[in-house]
């Protein structure tokens, strides 16, 4: 048996709970990885609301989490390249917020030894959500980027990846990260009542692109508005304003999935200090509830994660 962190109906962060059920068998193409960390994403607590029935439908008992580091323990039919005893991070197929977990093969990588599990938890999601938004947006060298919530997992690793190509960053974020901002390289705005006008002072020649991660309809009106249009603007925190703003909402699905691409380019930049994702805080599988509030609560820095 294995534990695993489940909720049987919507609702509150109080309806997680810990459970024992079977522990998990890989299928072809997938492996086992015994967990030692999983990331914590906005997504995990708005399915848990019930917020992302229509997007992500969920049978009960469900076990959220996207995102993992650990080791194989499990091998299925067909698998290339890893092994038994590889300590590997990536995206999961069963919830991450469990002892085991199951992921396919080609959604997981080697882990760097200069990684801790921790820190190889917290960058899949944000790594490919953020190189697919980027390659979906078409951004090039000398244009101007705005991204809303800038300073979450997602926002810095996309400042991160779209200045290392050249691109002019503003990201918003609460007066409190403006210097984390900074220092990652992006032009901070805060936002609120008024971002039109802040951005426009900002970036005099106009807004290219612009992604938003925090799902709020303000933040998608104010792009339209600075771009001109709904073509280079792409949402993932919320599909419901996606819809009514006629805005694309990239969910990350595996017809969309770029984990290969992005961790590649992901790890290069880790290795040459060009990129980093602060851990905002690590708390035990146990207290996944707690976690899970912390991440509704917002003005992150950085990610949470689960350790094992």
């Amino acid at each position: 048996m294995t534990k695993s962190i489940a909720f049987t109906e919507y609702g509150s962060a109080d309806v997680l709970h810990v459970q024992e059920s079977e522990v998990p068998a890989p299928g072809p193409g997938q492996v086992r990885i015994a967990v030692r960390a999983a990331g914590v994403n906005p997504l995990d607590h708005k399915v848990r609301a019930g917020f992302m029935q229509d997007a992500f439908p969920v049978e009960f008992p469900h076990v959220p989490g996207a995102e993992a580091s650990g080791v194989i323990e499990a091998v299925g039919e067909g698998v290339e390249g890893l092994v038994v005893g590889d300590e590997v991070f990536g995206r999961t197929l069963s919830g991450a917020y469990a002892e085991q977990a199951v992921a396919d093969a080609s959604r997981l990588t080697l882990k760097p030894d200069t990684l801790s599990w921790e820190q190889a938890a917290a960058i899949p999601v944000a790594a490919e959500t953020s190189y697919r938004v980027l390659e979906l947006l078409g951004v090039r060298p000398g244009e101007t980027l705005l991204i809303h919530g800038a300073a979450g997992g997602v926002g810095t690793v996309a400042v991160q990846l779209a200045v290392a190509r050249g691109v002019k960053v503003i990201g918003t974020a609460s007066e409190g990260n403006h210097r984390h901002l900074r220092d990652l390289g992006a032009i901070p705005v805060l936002y609120g009542e008024g971002l039109v006008e802040r951005v426009r002072a900002v970036a005099p020649d106009g807004v290219d692109a612009a992604l938003d991660t925090s799902g709020r309809p303000e933040a998608l009106a104010a792009s339209i508005e600075l771009i001109g249009g709904t073509d280079r603007v792409v949402e993932i925190g919320n599909p419901g304003p996606a819809g009514e703003f006629g805005v694309r909402f990239s969910a990350g699905g595996p017809d969309e999935d770029r984990s290969e691409p992005a961790f590649t380019e992901v790890l290069a930049l880790v290795a040459s200090g060009r990129l980093s994702l602060p851990i905002h805080r690590a708390y035990p599988l146990t207290d996944a509830a707690q976690a899970q509030r912390a991440s509704e609560a917002g003005h992150l820095t950085g990610k949470i994660v689960l350790t094992v």
